[in-house]
């Protein structure tokens, strides 16, 4: 099966999960990320609200603020297309749609921090397989943003793919701008490579 058609299974798989098991999945996933997480120095985490019927976010974020943890999301870069920065969010925090209708923090450029300052940063995906590849949405923001810390092997941000159950596949189609994962996290459990 090519990319895009990967792609749209997953997005119905997703779509096709009740309110029910998308809050059951939410409370698990919850549960696996913050046992993964063991490490007491987390200070600054990279996250994303959930959208087209990803694994929800909320509590992970919820959880993280309760620890005192600041939370950053994703904005599109205004000026260097096809990237990311990553944004301070708080429960107040203003909010617009991008052009994908994503809602994400008005764009406050003292708020921004850089990735190789992020702790942890976790990314949302369409579908992974067992090697650790990740398949997103296909506009490349994450795997454009991400390229020097994978080429470079950095140990900052520890990055981490969220995803349902239902969107492992066997063995993802990879090119060659294809980041892959160490850490994958779903409801079930905590995948490492």
């Amino acid at each position: 099966m090519d990319r895009q058609n990967i792609r749209k299974l997953m997005r119905e798989r997703r779509t096709a999960l009740s309110e029910n098991e998308q809050l059951e999945a939410a409370k698990k996933i919850k549960v696996n990320i913050f046992q993964h997480l063991k490490n007491p120095n987390i200070n600054r985490v990279g996250i994303y609200l959930s959208n087209d019927s990803e694994i929800d976010t909320s509590l992970i974020i919820e959880e993280f603020w309760q620890r005192d943890i600041t939370v950053y999301l994703p904005v599109l870069h205004p000026f260097c297309s096809g990237y990311l920065l990553f944004q301070r969010y708080e429960k107040n925090s203003p909010m617009a749609p991008n052009r994908y209708g994503i809602l994400e923090p008005k764009l406050n450029c003292s708020q921004v921090c850089p990735v190789e300052d992020l702790d942890v940063l976790c990314t949302p995906l369409v579908a992974f397989d067992l090697q650790g590849n990740r398949l997103g949405m296909g506009g490349g923001y994450y795997d454009r943003t991400l390229a020097k810390y994978y080429r470079e092997t950095l140990s900052k941000p520890e990055i981490i793919g969220l995803a349902h159950n239902c969107q492992q596949v066997d063995q993802l189609p990879i090119e060659s701008w294809d980041v892959p994962l160490k850490t994958i996290v779903t409801p079930k459990k905590c995948y490492l490579w």
